[in-house]
């Protein structure tokens, strides 16, 4: 059945025009909207949501996301502190993904698909690890999304740390997934990839016309690694590979890079996804965008699934190290619907709408919408969530899984992942 949103004023994501129409909302992926004068449509035959005072536009897309580690929330700390960023990943992280199954993979992916729906956001870009339930990990992860109702575009961390095996597996499983489904060829990063492994990865990108998916630079070991083995900065073993040859790729924080470095980055067409909480989680340091184009879109990294967070972290945090103001925090905030277009992936098209309860003491306005955003919305103002024309939350509730089930299964889930890891 079609949606007919009444008396809406929209917003028109990309401009920020402002509209008062009813608005006709087609359940069919990547489906156009219609707009008409606000009162004057028809009801009959629509599932009718009055919008009357409230705001309407695109939902929200994360760019950069770690399924894995949605069931890590209040986990006992590890019985040795990590003292630096690489024992933050072996003690935690590797610790973690190496624990997972395929019921703790299900449910982190169920967790966060509801997490990100009620956030606003109704596609996740998703960078996933499993290193002993790798065969067969993103069809859990894909099946939990569509069941949720969020869009998807995932991978696998291809790494060398665990084994040439290992690594081979994840090869075959991103092989695989792509045979049936669109998304990228995940890589952990450089200084877990060795040269084997990372030609293999572009091959793979080759093959099925797509991009890699990888973090960069996000503390200077990656570096000082890739300069002791390789003799070259990270981004030149990247470029050489062909991994930024695609405007498909991805680069994931991209914190510790020098002056050439940035001034290759601004000449390709891959993007950088920017997860400014996290950096100030694993005190890796602050991302700035000089120098490195207008690629960049912004991510959660595992941290949450809520974009409107991320974006404000981003404009607080960049008034000290970057240079961002209301409009570039927005506009990288839009980007991952640039990104998804550009490159034809499906899922995020026009009928994939939040309607925003926000009630504010001043007016909103096109002028003064960026400064609304960062200083007044929240998630706490989704009220619904429409998803290629199919209404996900209404009313703040989901309706397309028993949420307090999943929630009730995630907990026990949880335990028994902390228990596997010796916590």
């Amino acid at each position: 059945m079609s949606i007919l949103l009444k008396n809406a004023t929209y917003i028109h994501w990309d401009s920020l025009k402002f509209e008062q129409a009813d608005i006709l909302v087609t359940a069919k992926k990547d489906a156009q909207i219609t707009l008409m004068t606000a009162g004057t449509a028809e009801t009959a035959g629509h599932k009718v949501i009055d919008c009357s005072g409230k705001l309407v536009t695109k939902s929200f897309a994360v760019g950069h996301h770690h399924v894995y580690s949605a069931l890590a929330r209040g986990m006992p700390a590890p019985p040795k502190a990590p003292n630096n960023f690489r024992e933050i990943l072996e003690y935690i992280w590797w610790t973690l993904d190496k624990s997972l199954d395929e019921e703790t993979i299900r449910y982190s992916a169920l967790a966060t698909a509801i997490a990100a729906a009620k956030a606003g956001s109704t596609f996740v870009i998703d960078h996933h690890a499993s290193p002993n339930c790798i065969e067969g990990s993103l069809d859990i992860i894909a099946d939990a999304f569509n069941e949720v109702g969020v869009g998807h575009l995932l991978c696998y961390e291809v790494t060398d740390r665990d084994g040439r095996e290992r690594a081979e597996q994840g090869l075959l499983e991103t092989a695989g997934y792509l045979e049936k489904r669109q998304g990228l060829v995940g890589l952990h990063a450089s200084f877990t990839v060795g040269p084997d492994t990372l030609g293999s990865a572009v091959e793979i990108m080759r093959e099925f016309d797509t991009g890699a998916h990888i973090h960069l630079a996000e503390d200077k070991y990656d570096q000082e690694h890739c300069m002791r083995e390789y003799y070259q900065r990270v981004v030149h073993r990247l470029s050489e590979a062909g991994v930024l040859e695609s405007s498909k790729t991805i680069l994931v924080h991209g914190l510790h890079l020098d002056t050439e470095e940035r001034n290759i980055l601004k000449k390709k067409t891959c993007w950088l996804a920017q997860n400014m909480e996290s950096n100030l989680k694993n005190k890796v340091g602050l991302f700035t965008a000089k120098n490195l184009g207008s690629n960049i879109m912004l991510g959660t990294d595992g941290m949450h699934s809520d974009m409107l967070r991320s974006a404000k972290a981003a404009f607080f945090t960049g008034q000290i190290a970057d240079t961002i103001n209301f409009n570039t925090a927005y506009q990288r905030f839009r980007n991952v619907h640039s990104y998804l277009s550009i490159n034809n992936f499906t899922g995020d098209g026009e009928n994939n709408l939040v309607v925003l309860d926000y009630d504010s003491p001043t007016e909103v306005t096109k002028e003064n919408f960026t400064g609304h955003f960062i200083f007044g919305l929240s998630a706490n103002h989704v009220r619904d969530v429409i998803s290629n024309g199919r209404l996900i939350v209404e009313d703040h509730q989901l309706l397309t899984v028993n949420e307090p089930k999943v929630f009730e299964e995630a907990s026990k889930q949880a335990r028994r992942l902390w228990k596997k890891m010796g916590r």
